[in-house]
C-alpha cells in the first residue's frame, strides 16, 4: 500500500497544491451542509441569471441552481420551455436567513406584476413546498402590498416539479470569466461540484456586483471550517485574476 501511494502521488498530474485545493473545497461543502436542517425556496423573478447571483450572495444561502417550473410541458429546456417559467431554487439555513427574509428580498428586487413581462417565461412566481411556506407567503404578500401601494400579481402555486436548466445557465455570471474558471478548476472538477458549491455561489454574486470583496472575505472567516481551510479559500479568492 505504501509503495502504491508513493507511485500515485509521485506520478499524478495533480500537484500538491491542487490536491489541497480539492480537499479544501470538498471539506467546505461537506461541512457547510453537515448537521444543518436546510430548507428550500423556489421562485421566479424574470431571467433566472440575475436572481441566482443575487440570492447566492446572501449569508445563509447554501446552494443555488436555476431551472424551469410551473408548467405542463414535458422535459422543458431553454429552447423548448413551453408554459414553464424560468425559476431559481435555493437551499438555505433558516437559522441564518428566514423564509420571510427571502420573500422580502424577492419582492423588493423586482416588479411583480404581469405587464412587466412578455409571456409566461419571465413572470413573477413563487412555488411553495409546504403549507407553512404558503401561509408565510400570504402574510408577507399582504405586508408588501401595503408597502408598494398596489396589488401584487405574483403567481403563487405549490411546486409540482422543478427541472434543472442546462449547465451553461448555472452560475452564469461566473462562467463569463473562463480564465477564472480555469484558475478554479482544481477546486471544481465537475459541473455538479460547481453547481452545488457555496463558494461558487458567492463568487457568482460577487462578480455580478451583489457583494463586495470585504463582504466575501468576512463571510468566509465565519464559515465552520478549520482555520487552515478558511485561510486557503481566502488566498484563493484574493489571487483570482478576473
Amino acid at each position: 500500500m505504501d509503495s502504491f501511494l508513493y507511485l500515485y502521488f509521485h506520478y499524478s498530474e495533480i500537484n500538491t497544491r491542487e490536491w489541497f485545493d480539492l480537499l479544501t473545497i470538498s471539506e467546505m461543502d461537506k461541512e457547510l451542509i453537515q448537521n444543518r436542517e436546510m430548507e428550500t425556496a423556489t421562485f421566479g423573478m424574470g431571467c433566472f441569471w440575475g436572481p441566482e447571483a443575487r440570492f447566492g450572495s446572501l449569508q445563509g444561502v447554501i446552494r443555488t441552481r436555476v431551472g424551469y417550473a410551473g408548467g405542463t410541458t414535458v422535459a422543458p429546456t431553454y429552447k423548448t420551455i413551453g408554459d414553464h417559467t424560468e425559476t431559481v431554487e435555493i437551499d438555505y439555513d433558516p437559522k441564518i436567513i428566514s423564509y420571510e427574509e427571502i420573500l422580502l428580498h424577492f419582492w423588493r428586487n423586482h416588479y411583480p406584476n404581469r405587464d412587466q413581462y412578455k409571456g409566461q417565461q419571465y413572470v413573477s412566481s413563487l412555488r411553495y413546498h409546504n403549507d407553512q411556506q404558503e401561509q408565510i407567503i400570504i402574510q408577507v404578500k399582504n405586508e408588501m402590498e401595503k408597502e408598494l401601494g398596489e396589488q401584487i400579481e405574483t403567481e403563487i402555486t405549490r411546486l409540482e416539479q422543478f427541472t434543472l436548466a442546462e449547465a451553461r445557465h448555472q452560475k452564469y455570471y461566473l462562467k463569463r470569466y473562463p480564465n477564472v474558471l480555469e484558475q478554479l478548476h482544481p477546486l471544481y472538477t465537475s459541473e455538479e461540484s460547481l453547481k452545488g458549491s457555496t463558494f461558487a455561489a458567492r463568487l457568482n454574486g460577487f462578480v455580478k456586483g451583489f457583494s463586495t470583496r470585504d463582504q466575501v472575505l468576512t463571510e468566509i472567516e465565519s464559515w465552520p471550517l478549520q482555520a487552515s481551510a478558511r485561510q486557503h479559500l481566502i488566498r484563493q479568492f484574493l489571487q483570482l485574476k478576473w
